[in-house]
């Protein structure tokens, strides 16, 4: 096998699948002569494991994303393409603690929200380690942010019609691979800088690319370094104080225990608004003389982040090297270390209802009250919470040629060590200090309460006048919970694909292989968490466990005709013990009716195990949940997540229909039509429909003081398999292609429209999520149209791309609509019906000046400079934490940048 630099297939479908292209940038390329038509190279599609011609037309929908692209919308990381992509939904991309308690500084993708686990990673066609800390829902997903430096990036391809027949369980939505460039020669280096518009949201991105070839071989190595600066909700408020306001606050509430005011709570008599807090009465002022029943509200907006402060960096090499003419020996090694502070509260709320005793010398109620509070509250700084992802991957690979056909086969050994940090109270100490023995040096055994090195905490307000809390006090009841996650995995595959025989269209071929795959997952708490020690965080047990999957699948390429190919592909996986094994089947077809017109389909069914987080781990998260015993309002509650043996693996099927068709020259129209049905899907419970179902089921809703009529404080659930989940909905791309005397034009459109995303909740019911939020059931954000206008232009050595995104209004079914954002009351909307969230528009440009050919010089400077979100549109509105929908929507507002690239 030869290492010359040919032009491949992709160069080609980048105009054909323009379905991908969340933009068009224009590349003019030489035209080839005689001979470079006749030499064609075969190369592998992902999508399919038979070689394929340059003109290869896949009949899965192919979407390919090519690195010219990807400059021209000023992607910085691979979050910044995903999020343009009107096929991906409901990713976390910029996860905060209101969404994503633990997983700052990743990404991922969500093709059809199907969700974040239901899309397979690649990078070069193998799979990648999933991330050692899960999502809010349980999800172990691939972090994107964790892959390559984009610099080293060639293109991505997408299949957007499911691909488990060929991949795998995982590749139920679709598949993601990323390819790096090939036979690189030379030096690349450069320098990023973005400003926003709010706070001091600055981003630095330098990298550098270096790759050489020789006699039997090549060589290509890549480095990058990000420094991203924090955007803090107090610089860009994008919510209201009520919508970030705990019940639990300091000053606090306190409950009785006795008496005939026995579990009612009473807001500090020593003052709530003039130090800061939110008073929220539960009776008219007067009801107890000189007490206001209610709760006194902690707005802990401010201190927490949009964006957390990150650092990234990331290294790749390559090396290919032929052993023989026709075996080739490749192997990848790359890391990522990726660090990540975000903002949070001074402390947590404390959910245990710990006692103050009537000897503590600030109560002023004469007997024992429970603290229904924090620690601490207004006026103290904000405690942040870290996050640490290494992830390193070596893969070595020998591929072959046959008389007829190739061979390869490959290992890949990858982990992510995943630390996550955060401050918490300790519920014994804290008890301790409530009762006169914290402190340092405070004996409890043996000490006097209030005596020498003893102290007192005084939760009450009267702690910001005359009887401050000292450091030392605060200090010992403080703890911080580590929650040190590893992921493994081990890849070994093997395939062959060669000719079978003869048809009409050509050579049938036939594609062979089996994979062995070992996942294991452990999660390792401090010492604290594993006793369950934290009065916020709480803790939970370690655990490890491990996932063994055999694979074997076969692929049968069928050229019928000169106008027809037909793709038939098995796949046969077997999980073991009670998971079971599956046998997928997919069937696709391409029929190019003319040379304007072709017809495409495909259908598919794939199957998806419980993974070992699910089925043997366990969480606590922190989520927003409106109470039914409130009239549905707010509160911020812990969320226990259990895992489950006995769950089964989710079923799925699904089909594509589309053309393309170029009624003219140089006008280029695509359709495509998907459907995806999943049964048995694995989810985890929806705390909200939890507590909607039962609000004083006290073995599943934990409540303080009264345990059926108290505050919420905690919702234990685990995952189940839901009912079904269906979803359709159409995909379009057009192009157009204006020569003019000065300059090139494309106008070009992508958008999908979602027609039907119905759920089948096991709390929530029958759900009609499309244009929904989907905030209290297993869906995610769908809004039904997501559209990108663009417009690219070069004339010489200048081009310029502008661009105009949509996203359409949808419902909010966490709020009804003229509420204010008071929740839905138990008996829903009625004729109110839900809050609308807005559709939201902005709009990108960019320009670039080719400075090496203005100047003359044999080194390459590309200068180019843009903006993101121009006008500095606001997400829409949402009553929520952080006031916006941070699966749909980007909180930082306009984002200036310039970029310069030096090529040797």
């Amino acid at each position: 096998m030869k290492f010359t630099a040919k032009r491949t297939a992709i160069a080609a479908l980048v105009a054909a699948q323009l379905s991908a292209l969340p933009s068009l940038a224009i590349a003019q390329e030489p035209e080839e002569t005689e001979d470079q038509a006749r030499d064609v190279e075969l190369i592998l599609v992902t999508g399919s494991f038979v070689r394929r011609s340059e003109n290869f037309e896949s009949p899965s929908p192919l979407a390919v994303v090519d690195s010219v692209s990807i400059d021209a919308i000023g992607a910085k990381n691979i979050a910044d393409i995903t999020q343009t992509l009107t096929i991906n939904t409901g990713s976390e991309n910029t996860p905060d603690a209101f969404t994503q308690n633990a997983t700052a500084g990743t990404s991922n993708i969500n093709l059809r929200g199907l969700g974040v686990a239901s899309t397979l990673v690649l990078l070069n066609n193998r799979r990648q380690v999933v991330n050692a800390q899960q999502t809010n829902e349980g999800l172990n997903f691939v972090d994107t942010s964790s892959l390559v430096p984009m610099i080293a990036i060639d293109r991505m391809e997408i299949i957007k019609d499911g691909a488990s027949a060929l991949y795998g369980s995982d590749a139920v939505a679709g598949v993601v691979n990323f390819i790096t460039k090939r036979n690189y020669e030379g030096a690349k280096v450069t320098v990023d800088y973005q400003d926003g518009a709010h706070g001091d949201n600055k981003e630095y991105i330098l990298q550098g690319l270096w790759g050489a070839s020789f006699d039997k071989g090549n060589v290509m190595a890549a480095i990058s370094y990000t420094n991203r600066s924090p955007l803090f909700l107090s610089d860009r408020r994008l919510s209201r104080p009520q919508d970030d306001t705990s019940a639990l606050g300091n000053p606090g509430a306190y409950f009785f225990t006795q008496g005939p005011l026995a579990g009612t709570p009473v807001i500090d008599p020593f003052g709530c608004a003039e130090f800061g807090g939110f008073p929220q009465l539960l009776a008219p002022p007067g009801t107890v003389p000189g007490l206001d029943i209610g709760l006194c509200g902690f707005d802990f907006g401010p201190g927490y982040s949009y964006v957390p402060d990150e650092t990234r960096v990331n290294a790749y090499v390559k090396a290919a090297y032929e052993l023989t003419d026709e075996m080739t020996w490749t192997s990848e090694i790359s890391f990522a270390r990726n660090r990540a502070e975000r903002g949070g509260a001074p402390s947590f709320p404390i959910l245990t209802g710990p006692l103050v005793p009537a000897t503590h010398p600030n109560n002023p109620f004469g007997q024992a009250v429970v603290f229904f509070g924090r620690a601490e509250g207004n006026g103290f700084e904000a405690d942040p919470a870290n996050t640490e992802s290494d992830t390193f991957r070596f893969n070595t690979a020998l591929q072959g040629e046959l008389e007829n056909g190739f061979w390869e086969v490959s290992y890949t050994n990858a982990t992510n060590d995943f630390l996550f940090t955060v401050e918490d109270v300790i519920e014994s100490e804290f008890i301790l200090a409530l009762n006169g023995l914290g402190g340092g040096g405070c004996d409890p055994i043996n000490g006097t309460p209030g005596q020498g090195p003893c102290e007192y905490f005084n939760p009450f307000a009267s702690s910001y006048t005359n009887a401050p809390n000292s450091q030392n006090v605060i200090d010992s009841f403080s703890g911080l919970q580590r929650i040190d996650s590893n992921s493994d995995l081990e890849v070994l595959e093997g395939f062959a694909s060669f000719d079978v025989f003869d048809l009409d269209g050509g050579v049938a071929g036939l594609a062979l292989g089996a994979q062995y795959r070992e996942e294991t997952l452990s999660q390792d708490y401090d010492a604290l968490s594993n006793q369950d020690a934290f009065t916020f965080v709480i803790g939970n047990p370690d655990f490890k466990d491990s996932l063994d999957v055999w694979a074997a699948f076969a692929e049968l390429a069928l050229p019928f005709t000169e106008d027809l190919d037909v793709q038939i592909a098995l796949r046969y996986e077997d999980y073991g013990g009670n998971i079971g094994d599956t046998v997928d089947p997919k069937l696709a077809f391409n029929w190019r009716a003319s040379d304007a017109f072709s017809l495409r389909g495909s259908i598919s069914t794939s199957f998806r195990a419980p993974s070992v987080f699910m089925r043997n781990g366990g969480a606590t998260t922190l989520q927003q949940l409106s109470d039914p015993l409130i009239g549905g309002a707010n509160a911020f509650a812990a969320v226990r997540t259990s895992g489950n043996e006995e769950l089964t693996p989710e079923e799925s099927q699904a089909y594509n229909i589309g053309f393309s068709f170029e009624p003219i020259d140089d006008l280029s129209i695509e359709l495509d039509y998907w459907n995806f049905d999943f049964e048995d899907l694995i989810i985890q419970e929806s705390a909200q429909a939890i507590l909607n179902d039962n609000p004083q089921d006290p073995t599943r809703i934990i409540r303080a003081g009264d345990p059926l009529n108290g505050p919420l404080v905690q919702v234990n659930n685990t995952y189940v398999n839901a009912s079904e989940l269906t979803t359709n909905g159409f995909d379009i791309v057009t192009s157009y292609r204006l020569e003019t005397d000065i300059g090139t034009f494309v106008p070009n459109l992508t958008a999908t429209y979602i027609t039907t995303y119905d759920l089948t909740d096991p709390q929530a019911g029958e759900i009609d999520g499309a244009g929904r939020r989907n905030f209290t059931n297993i869906g995610v954000s769908s809004p039904e149209l997501r559209a990108n206008l663009g417009l690219g232009w070069k004339h010489d050595i200048y081009s310029a791309n502008l661009f105009v995104r949509y996203i359409s209004s949808y419902d909010d079914d966490q709020n009804c609509a003229g509420n204010d954002g008071s929740g839905v009351p138990p008996g829903g909307c009625g004729s109110a019906g839900l809050q609308e969230i807005d559709s939201h528009v902005t709009y990108d440009a960019q320009f670039s000046v080719d400075l090496g050919t203005m100047l003359n010089t044999q080194t390459s400077y590309l200068l180019t400079v843009g903006g993101i979100n121009l006008t500095d549109e606001e997400p829409p509105q949402v009553f929520t934490n952080s006031g916006f929908d941070s699966k749909v929507h980007d909180p930082r507002g306009r984002q200036l940048y310039v970029r310069l690239a030096v090529e040797f």
